[in-house]
């Protein structure tokens, strides 16, 4: 299970890189991207999809295709804070997928 697949599962139900891959058409690596992304833009000011998007080149839709799997701003909110919650090295190494 991928560190990604991990945090999902705390803060969605059945939601892992591959399914979410499956469901929006993109590769798993491009979610994990997208994913990683989305965690850090939400604690950004500004739009969070639009941050996002701007960081990753995906389409803003897509993007919010994905909040919508994941449970929403409130999904989302809960994975940048379990991202913060490890001590910044996660999130820190975050920045790796983008």
């Amino acid at each position: 299970m991928s560190l990604f697949d991990g945090i999902l599962n705390q803060v969605s139900d059945n939601a892992t890189v591959e399914n979410l891959a499956a469901k929006v058409g993109l590769s798993p690596e491009q979610v994990e991207q997208a994913v990683a992304a989305l965690g850090q833009a939400h604690t950004a000011p500004g739009d969070t999809v639009t941050t996002a998007a701007e960081q990753t080149g995906l389409p803003a839709d897509v993007l919010q295709q994905i909040v919508g799997h994941i449970g929403g701003e409130g999904a989302l909110g809960r994975f940048a804070s379990l991202l913060q919650e490890d001590g910044g090295g996660i999130l820190g190494g975050l920045k790796s997928f983008l």
